[in-house]
């Protein structure tokens, strides 16, 4: 029998624990992390910089070949210039409408599904969870024309919804990949937590609404943050359902008019479109990790 005093083994890592030990092996180690770390973001931030300074310069240094890394005279300018061209102001409201639109009513219809499958445990529910997550393996593009049938004569009530926020906000109320998230989350607060309030008179919708959704932030905000992402980067879609100049998102007008612009000014209307979803992302990083990693409830 195993004596419970002795020492578990430590665990085996690439590098082991005498070589960092060492000075030689201590210097090799961060050397390879710190240039493994700088690769890393250098990949994932040069776009972003390469699409920021490529605003700044002229016309002729973007055509340039070899492409110029530093812009060589800066046009600070163009950013406000591509702001009032473009009426930018317009276009980023109407998406700001339909990304909160659609926010709010992925939370409506998501967080109480996932709590049904996880909780509630209705007849089927493994087998109507199994056909919403088949959903996933559809490419979007086959989905197109349906959704754009449905939107323009809505089932029963036959009401057109072009033009409409509606066009929008319906097609993202219900999202598969949500409701996993919800439900693998829900899955793992504690029964007895929910037994308990239920045995002081809470109801389901009081034990969601005092108990479920406190404990969920972290999830709740994962949800958010991808839906409002999802909603403001999406071109084709609001490309179909939105015709009138007046009510496109900001991603269809500057392609629209991205024809009678230069370049530079359109670079600069693709920083500032870019710039909410970035700023959400980067507010909400630390949400986004411990939505993705918590397990509820411990003990």
């Amino acid at each position: 029998m195993r004596n419970p005093t002795m020492q578990a083994p430590a665990p085996r890592t690439l590098i082991s624990a005498r070589a960092l030990s060492t000075p030689r092996g201590r210097v090799i180690y961060w050397s390879v992390l710190v240039a493994v770390i700088v690769l890393f973001t250098a990949v994932f931030v040069f776009p972003l910089y390469w699409m920021a300074t490529g605003a700044l310069k002229s016309s002729g240094e973007l055509a340039r070949t070899p492409p110029t890394i530093f812009p060589r005279h800066p046009h600070p300018g163009v950013y406000r210039e591509a702001w009032q061209r473009l009426s930018l102001e317009r276009y980023l409201l109407n998406t700001l409408v339909y990304a909160a639109g659609a926010w709010l009513l992925q939370l409506a219809v998501c967080v109480p599904a996932a709590y049904a499958l996880s909780k509630l445990r209705p007849v089927l529910g493994r087998a109507i969870l199994g056909m919403m997550l088949a959903t996933l393996m559809i490419p979007p593009t086959v989905l197109l024309i349906p959704l754009y049938l449905t939107v323009r004569d809505l089932p029963f009530l036959h009401v057109n919804l072009l033009n409409t926020p509606f066009a929008i906000w319906f097609p993202a109320a219900a999202n598969a990949f949500s409701v996993f998230l919800l439900k693998r989350f829900f899955d793992s607060i504690p029964r007895e937590l929910l037994e308990a309030a239920a045995i002081d008179g809470a109801s389901s919708w009081r034990i969601l609404r005092s108990i479920v959704l406190p404990i969920s932030r972290p999830i709740l905000a994962v949800v958010s943050i991808f839906a409002v992402v999802n909603v403001w980067k999406d071109f084709v879609w609001p490309l179909l359902v939105l015709p009138d100049s007046n009510r496109m998102t900001v991603s269809v007008a500057i392609s629209s008019l991205s024809n009678q612009t230069p370049e530079n000014i359109l670079i600069a209307a693709l920083v500032i479109a870019s710039v909410p979803a970035i700023a959400v992302f980067l507010l909400f990083q630390r949400h986004i990790m411990a939505g993705l990693t918590a397990g509820g409830l411990k003990g």
